[in-house]
């Protein structure tokens, strides 16, 4: 079967079908890798100025039951052109983009194999430069390298080959780790046992079958920290005890009763490949979505006065709220995609404007200090540093030290604050919901933007301002509407004494799928009730 290699990219990975099923053939198999890899190759050579034969490239990936398979297709390709390669086996993300960075590897560049939470048939790849991940303008030139390849392909038919590199196994989690650990103890002051800092707390971790249980057992048992009662800390490509997500809510519940259950300080969740995570406090309060990015923020607030945080289009007004007025800094609300608000930092970076912080709702935290690498492990160890600091505090007093059993609260004899004391000053909505239209047609994107302008032209129409809808101002995607609907006296209290419609949606295009997303948020009334108003006011639309 002749596979669209450009069906492959999404975004700035790629993506596709390494293992059939039932109605799915395998899109991207050996000989996909291999082009694409010698593709990346020429990309990288082209990047850095060598010759590809010069080039040191380590290839890592996840827990998924097709990377051995793919990984050797990876290395050979490489290794036929004269690639030295570091084999870093099971690995995270965000561990190989930092193979361009640790003194012991220094490499030119890094082929991650993974495609995140998608189901146990997918697999991709991220690469990376020295420069960081690559954007979705050079996977496209990547894929056009790649479909272009025939007998001429590096190390085929009538091409000749350098001298064939070599492929060294090197662990990188170890090092990975101990730079984590390093970031500890150095941050976390007092107590006795300087090499033990989280002593006395206790930790529970969902991996969800990922590569993320090292976080566990490499990080934070070492520190004295009691992991007892962490889940699916075991790599299984099958994905066993649920979706490892962090936006799924069974997975977010899953790690919510390992905190309830085992009377856990912090409970912390991870993506397959790491690169995501999010949290629950003491209490089994999930810190996800708003809440993460809210998190994030606080972790930096102080040091970085008026700092701009970067986040996706589906933030809520009570989350800039939070930002802007208790935390003082500013918001900028972009764009989906992770890339999408790293660049704008690092854009607002290269202008003058102070941007610390790139995050998206879906757990990609990327610090300006860490690299701008969204690399949910670096998040986590900030919490962690952060509970740990506000521990000490207590301790020191109360003239006490950490106790080796126990949580913060036994150790100190008396309370210790939570991690929630960082989002007490966080509002919530009182509902969200997402709901996705479809669209059944061929040339669905052109639809896509027929429907958005249409709404956007309905919003300030006479029917629009009937339900008091008003266009959000300044917004990047899509359509963004805020609905403030009062009573007849004006006080936005019905008879009854209840709140009328308040909240805001956003409606976009999905870049990939036939798909309109709707989120939705309401701090009174129903997200119902919004989605009914547009589902009218979208009538005339073949949507589903």
């Amino acid at each position: 079967m002749s596979v669209d290699y450009k069906s492959l990219q999404n975004g700035s990975d790629i993506r596709g079908v390494a293992l059939a099923t039932e109605g799915s053939p395998v899109t991207l198999g050996e000989e996909e890798t291999k082009r694409l890899t010698a593709a990346f190759g020429k990309w990288l050579s082209e990047k850095t100025g060598k010759p590809v034969s010069r080039l040191t490239i380590a290839v890592g990936h996840d827990s998924r039951i097709t990377a051995e398979k793919l990984k050797t297709a990876v290395c050979q390709s490489l290794s036929a052109s004269g690639v030295l390669v570091y084999d870093c086996g099971l690995s995270s993300t965000p561990a190989m983009f930092m193979s361009t960075i640790f003194e012991d590897f220094k490499c030119d560049g890094a082929v991650m194999i993974t495609a995140s939470h998608l189901p146990y048939n997918r697999n991709g790849f991220k690469y990376f430069s020295k420069n960081g991940g690559l954007n979705k303008e050079d996977i496209a030139k990547i894929i056009k390298t790649a479909e272009g390849y025939g007998h001429d392909m590096p190390c085929r038919g009538s091409r000749p080959c350098s001298k064939p590199g070599s492929v060294v196994k090197k662990d990188l989690l170890s090092t990975y780790s101990a730079h984590m650990r390093k970031m500890i103890i150095k941050q976390v002051a007092g107590g006795a046992d300087r090499q033990r800092p989280l002593a006395g707390l206790k930790i529970v971790v969902d991996a969800g079958n990922g590569a993320g249980g090292f976080y566990a057992r490499d990080i934070l048992a070492p520190l004295g920290a009691d992991i007892s009662g962490s889940r699916f800390l075991e790599p299984d490509g099958m994905f066993p005890g649920h979706e490892p997500n962090p936006e799924n809510k069974e997975a977010m519940e899953s790690i919510r009763q390992a905190v309830i259950q085992n009377k856990a300080d912090l409970g912390l969740i991870f993506d397959t490949d790491v690169d995501r995570s999010s949290a629950v406090d003491q209490n089994g309060r999930e810190i996800s979505r708003n809440a993460i990015v809210a998190m994030a923020a606080a972790l930096i607030a102080k040091e970085h006065p008026g700092t701009t945080v970067v986040t996706d289009s589906i933030t809520s007004d009570q989350l800039t709220e939070y930002l802007e007025q208790c935390l003082g800094l500013k918001h900028l609300r972009y764009k989906r995609g992770y890339r999408n608000v790293i660049n704008k930092a690092m854009e607002l970076n290269e202008h003058g404007i102070d941007s610390q912080l790139a995050i998206e709702t879906s757990g990609h935290a990327a610090y300006k200090e860490n690299y701008f690498l969204d690399d949910g492990a670096y998040l986590a160890t900030k919490i962690v540093i952060k509970l740990a600091q506000m521990r000490n505090a207590v301790l020191a007093a109360a003239g006490r030290e950490p106790s080796v059993s126990g949580g913060a609260s036994e150790s100190a004899g008396q309370k210790a604050p939570g991690i929630d004391v960082l989002l007490s000053s966080l509002r919530e909505p009182a509902e969200s919901m997402e709901y996705r239209f479809s669209i059944e047609r061929e040339d669905f994107s052109a639809y896509a933007d027929k429907v958005l302008e249409y709404l956007r032209q309905w919003v300030l129409s006479e029917e629009g301002r009937k339900v008091c809808a008003s266009l959000a101002q300044p917004n990047y995607e899509g359509v963004r509407i805020n609905f403030r609907l009062p009573d007849r006296d004006g006080s936005h209290q019905d008879a009854d004494g209840d709140r009328r419609l308040e909240g805001w949606c956003l409606l976009r295009k999905s870049l990939h799928d036939p798909k309109m997303p709707l989120n939705i948020e309401v701090t009174s009334g129903s997200c119902r009730q919004i989605l009914d108003i547009v589902r009218q006011a979208l009538a005339g639309f073949d949507l589903k």
